[in-house]
């Protein structure tokens, strides 16, 4: 659907920039015309979504409306929209982390800004008891002046401090591949809790470093493979400018047991500010 078509076709809002597109959602600017607020608009691209797009939709509304969180984006309202839902969302002014770090390598003060940042965030929301199960760079929004970051998209995130993920095919698992935890795969035989969150985060740290992915493949029961079985290359190997500590705590966020990750988000966040310090 092209942008001029839509700026009519929302009603109460002015469409002013498309953000992102994927093989699922549209995601635009707008203004909303009752209060002149600038927001962020969410919708299904298919005229005609599946049951379980409709689900997601609601989910990630239910639980993110009750998060008053400064690290998370504040929903404002979920709107009947043709035959689904739009999200509308505050705009703060963020890009996704992802096209941010295309532009902006990060040098290491900079990553570590971030990444407490995250950490602080996922332990808000591990209090709360939510893990988000999706956590990417295309899911973190950056500020590109003040540099401050906050997490989105809780389509498939939960709230049950504990579930089985069953066996399924890899084209159809909830998440992204290239950043599931071992445990989302389905084929570990274990529950996920919210230590899940760490992996995916460790692998976007990863990429925040590196500008790669531990582990690229088109072949999704290999990626699968990937991460159950294959270890990553360390980090400081790949970039000899980050510090070994640093590289350290990436690895032990990847760790394929969750019982050999860090343990609470808090402890990530102590490890972070103590690389911090002795950088400084």
């Amino acid at each position: 659907m092209k942008l001029v078509e839509l700026m009519t076709l929302i009603p109460g809002y002015c469409v002013t920039e498309q953000l992102y597109i994927s093989s699922r959602t549209i995601i635009y600017r707008a203004i909303r015309e009752d209060d002149q607020q600038p927001v962020v608009i969410k919708l299904l691209k298919q005229e005609y979504p599946t049951f379980n797009d409709l689900v997601q939709f609601r989910n990630q509304y239910a639980i993110a409306r009750s998060l008053n969180l400064p690290g998370v984006i504040q929903l404002y309202s979920l709107e009947n929209f043709r035959n689904g839902y739009l999200l509308v969302m505050e705009d703060f002014g963020g890009i996704s982390l992802r096209d941010y770090i295309r532009t902006q390598p990060l040098d290491v003060p900079s990553f570590l800004a971030i990444a407490i940042q995250l950490a602080t965030t996922l332990a808000d929301l591990h209090h709360h008891r939510v893990i988000h199960k999706d956590i990417k760079p295309a899911n973190i929004l950056i500020h590109p002046t003040t540099r401050q970051v906050k997490l989105i998209d809780f389509s498939i995130a939960s709230l049950l401090p504990k579930e089985t993920q069953s066996l399924m095919n890899p084209n159809v698992l909830e998440g992204t591949l290239a950043y599931l935890s071992p445990e989302q795969t389905g084929r570990m035989n274990r529950r996920i809790d919210y230590r899940t969150d760490f992996y995916s985060l460790g692998i976007t740290f990863f990429e925040l470093l590196t500008q790669q992915i531990p582990f690229e493949s088109d072949d999704p029961m290999e990626l699968v493979y990937c991460h159950i079985a294959k270890q990553p290359p360390s980090v400081h190997h790949l970039n000899p400018t980050i510090p070994p500590a640093l590289s350290a705590i990436v690895h032990k966020l990847m760790a394929k047991n969750a019982e050999d990750r860090y343990q609470s988000a808090l402890g990530l966040k102590h490890d972070l500010e103590i690389c911090r310090q002795q950088w400084n």
